[in-house]
C-alpha cells in the first residue's frame, strides 16, 4: 500500500523489473504460459500496462526455437520421406517461433516459395497438463475462474491439428476472394494459399507472404518521415507523443489525420518527389556530364509515407466483413498475425496469417450482434439488457 502514492517513474521501474522476470519464467515453463504471455502482449481485456505489453511482445513470434534436427525429423516422419524429396530447399533458421511451433522458409520442387509451419513434439500434452494443473488450483482456491479456464482450454485445443487450420485458412481465403477483398496486390489484403496435399496434423505448408509485421513497418515508416523532417524518434518520450507531433506536422490536430487527409498529404509529397526527380533528370543529362560533377539520385515511391489511417480502416472493414457477412473469422488476430506487404514497391497491402482459431457465427448470431452494436452506440440500456438475455448471458442476480 505504501507504493500507491509513488510517482510514475517508480511504478515504471517496478513494471520493467517484474515483467522481465515474468518473461524469463514464461520462457522456462513454455506451454500454456506462453499463450498467457501472448494475451498480455495483445492486451486482451485492456488489463495490462504498456511496459508489460512491450516486454511480452517477443512471445508472439520470437520464442526460443527448437534445433533444426527436431524440425527435420518431424517433417520426415509426417510424410515418410526424406526432406530433400519434398523440397528443393529448406532454410534451417526459422523466421518465427511461437507457443506450439515454428516457421521455416522453403522452396517446393516446382519452384514455389512457401513457408512451413511445424508443430513441436509433445506440445499438446504439455498444454493439457498446464491447464489441468491451473484448473485444479482454481477449483480449490479460486473456483470463479474455473468456467473461463474450461472455455480457454476448449478454444486453444483446436490449434493442435494443422490439417484443420489449413482447411480454415483455405475457407477464409476463398471468402475474401469471393468478396473481392483478396486475390492480387490490388486488393485490400493477401491471405496465403495452403498446399492442402502437403498439410498434416503437425505440418502446414502455405505460400509465402513477403513482408514484416504491420506494427514494425508502421514504426519504420514513422522513423523515415521523422528523418525526412530532420527529427528523430529519440526526441519523443513515448509513441503517443511521437504520433501527435507527426500529426501536427500535417497541421491536422492531435487526433491524427483521417485516411482522406493522409491521402491528400501523400499526393502533395508525391508531386514534390516527381518534380525533384524531373530536375534531377535535367541536371544529370546536362551538368551531370561535366568532369567532376556528381550526378543526383532519384527518390523512389517507397520514400512516401504509408497511409496509416487507411490501413486501420481497411483492417476494420476486412474483419467486419468476416464477422458480419461471412460469419467466419480469425478468433486470434493479435499483432503478430498481421503483416504489411509491398512497402518497397510503394503499394502497401495487409497480409493476414495464422488461422488456428477460426470462429463461426450463424446468421442469427450475426444479426443479434449487429443489434447489440446499435444499442450500445445509442446507449439504450433497456435494449442492451434485452439483447444480452436473448444472447444467453446469465448472472447470479439476474431477474428471470
Amino acid at each position: 500500500h505504501m507504493m500507491m502514492d509513488s510517482p510514475d517513474e517508480v511504478w515504471d521501474q517496478l513494471h520493467k523489473e517484474t515483467s522481465k522476470a515474468g518473461l524469463d519464467k514464461i520462457m522456462d515453463l513454455q506451454g500454456f504460459y506462453v499463450k498467457s504471455g501472448q494475451m498480455c502482449a495483445a492486451n486482451i481485456g485492456n488489463a495490462f500496462p504498456p511496459i508489460w505489453q512491450e516486454t511480452m511482445s517477443p512471445l508472439q513470434d520470437e520464442c526460443p526455437a527448437r534445433p533444426f534436427d527436431v524440425v527435420k525429423s518431424i517433417v520426415e516422419s509426417e510424410f515418410g520421406k526424406d526432406l530433400n524429396e519434398m523440397f528443393y530447399s529448406f532454410e534451417e533458421t526459422p523466421i518465427g517461433a511461437a507457443s506450439i511451433g515454428q516457421v521455416h522458409r522453403a522452396t517446393l520442387k516446382d519452384g514455389s516459395r512457401v513457408v512451413v509451419k511445424v508443430m513441436y513434439p509433445g506440445v499438446e500434452d504439455v498444454f493439457r497438463g498446464d491447464v489441468r494443473t491451473i484448473k485444479m488450483f482454481c477449483e480449490v482456491a479460486q473456483p470463479v475462474h474455473v468456467p473461463p479456464l474450461i472455455e480457454v482450454e476448449k478454444q486453444f485445443m483446436t490449434e493442435f491439428d494443422y490439417r484443420r487450420e489449413s482447411e480454415q485458412l483455405d475457407k477464409v481465403r476463398k471468402n475474401m476472394i469471393a468478396a473481392n477483398l483478396s486475390g492480387d496486390s490490388s486488393r485490400l489484403c493477401a491471405i496465403p494459399k495452403p498446399h492442402l496435399d502437403l498439410c498434416t496434423k503437425r505440418v502446414l505448408v502455405m505460400d509465402e507472404l513477403k513482408g514484416d509485421k504491420l506494427v514494425v513497418e508502421l514504426k519504420k515508416d514513422m522513423e523515415r518521415q521523422m528523418n525526412r523532417m530532420n527529427k528523430s524518434l529519440e526526441k519523443f518520450g513515448d509513441e503517443k507523443t511521437m504520433e501527435i507531433s507527426f500529426s501536427k506536422e500535417f497541421t491536422l490536430g492531435e487526433n491524427g489525420p483521417t485516411a482522406e487527409e493522409y491521402d491528400t498529404f501523400i499526393k502533395l509529397l508525391d508531386a514534390k518527389r516527381r518534380a525533384s526527380n524531373f530536375y534531377s533528370d535535367l541536371y544529370n543529362v546536362s551538368v551531370g556530364w561535366l568532369p567532376g560533377a556528381k550526378k543526383r539520385t532519384y527518390e523512389g515511391k517507397s520514400s512516401l509515407p504509408i497511409n496509416h489511417a487507411k490501413l486501420v480502416d481497411e483492417l476494420l472493414y476486412i474483419h467486419g466483413h468476416q464477422i458480419l457477412v461471412d460469419g467466419c473469422f480469425n478468433g486470434d488476430p493479435h499483432p503478430g498475425n498481421i503483416l504489411l506487404l509491398g512497402v518497397e514497391e510503394g503499394k502497401p497491402q495487409l497480409g493476414l496469417i495464422d488461422y488456428g482459431q477460426v470462429k463461426i457465427l450463424t446468421k442469427g448470431e450475426r444479426l443479434l450482434f449487429c443489434k447489440m452494436i446499435i444499442a450500445l452506440a445509442q446507449d439504450d440500456k433497456e435494449r442492451i439488457c434485452v439483447l444480452l438475455k436473448e444472447a444467453g448471458y446469465k448472472s447470479e442476480k439476474m431477474d428471470s
